[in-house]
C-alpha cells in the first residue's frame, strides 16, 4: 500500500497562516479577501489556479511578481510560526507503508514546511501541482505520484483535509481518508469532506495507525 500525504493542514498546520498572508496581499492589491473567503474558495487549490480564478471573477490581471510578493511574506512567516500537525510524525513512524508527499503547493513551499517543521527526513518522495497540467480537484497529481511509484490506484489510500483534495482522491479511483484536526478545521468542515467524498473522518493524527490498518484489513 502507497500513503498519499497532503501536505497543508495534514503535515503542517499552515492553513490559517497562509489564508490570512493571501487575504493581505490580496487587500493590498485592492482586492478585499478575508481569510474566511480564501479558506472557503482556495484552500487544497494551487498558485496557478488560484490566480486564474481570481482574475477570472475579477476581469483583471494580478501582478506579474504576485506569487513571488505572496512566497516571500508566507516563507518568512513560516520560518517563525509554522508547525506540523500535532502527533503527525509519530504516526507516519508508526505505519510501516511506502508514503509520499502529493500537494498543490510549489516544491520551495513544500521543502520548507517540511524542513521548518522536522518532518522531511520522513519522505524521500515528493510530488508537486507544478508537475501535472491540472492541480486538484483534478485527479493528475495523485495518478501522477501513484505512477512515479508503481502502484495502481486501489494500492494507494490517500489523507486529505481539503474538499478540493478529496474530490482528486475519488476522481483518481483512490480511497480517501478526511482529516480534520488542523487548526483551520472549523465544527461543519468534516460535512465538507464526507459532502466531497471521503467516507471516513479522522479528527487525531494519533488514530491514524490503526485506520490504516483496518483499510489494510478490509482490502487483503
Amino acid at each position: 500500500m502507497l500513503l498519499i500525504f497532503d501536505c497543508d493542514g495534514v503535515l503542517v498546520d499552515s492553513e490559517s497562516l497562509a489564508c490570512r498572508i493571501d487575504a493581505e496581499i490580496l487587500t493590498g492589491l485592492g482586492f478585499p479577501y478575508t481569510p474566511e473567503r480564501i479558506m472557503a474558495e482556495f484552500v487544497g487549490v494551487s498558485l496557478k489556479d488560484m490566480v486564474a480564478r481570481i482574475e477570472a471573477a475579477h476581469a483583471c490581471r494580478l501582478p506579474e511578481d504576485f506569487g513571488e510578493r505572496l512566497n516571500r511574506t508566507l516563507f518568512a512567516r513560516f520560518e517563525e510560526e509554522l508547525q506540523p500537525i500535532p502527533g503527525v510524525k509519530e504516526a507516519i513512524l508508526a505505519l510501516p507503508h511506502r508514503r509520499c508527499v502529493a500537494s498543490s503547493s510549489t516544491h520551495d513551499r513544500i521543502a520548507l514546511s517540511l524542513r521548518v517543521t522536522g518532518l522531511a527526513d520522513l519522505f524521500d518522495n515528493v510530488f508537486s501541482a507544478t508537475e501535472v497540467a491540472r492541480g486538484k480537484p483534478a485527479p493528475d497529481l495523485f495518478l501522477h505520484a501513484a505512477a512515479r511509484l508503481g502502484a495502481g490506484p486501489g494500492e494507494c489510500l490517500v489523507i486529505e483535509d481539503s474538499p478540493s483534495g478529496v474530490r482528486a482522491a475519488r476522481a483518481a479511483g483512490m480511497p480517501v481518508i478526511g482529516f480534520v484536526g488542523g487548526g483551520h478545521c472549523g465544527p461543519a468542515h468534516a460535512d465538507r469532506l464526507r459532502d466531497a467524498g471521503a467516507p471516513v473522518i479522522l479528527e487525531r493524527m494519533a488514530d491514524l495507525p490503526e485506520m490504516v490498518r483496518e483499510h489494510a484489513a478490509r482490502i487483503a
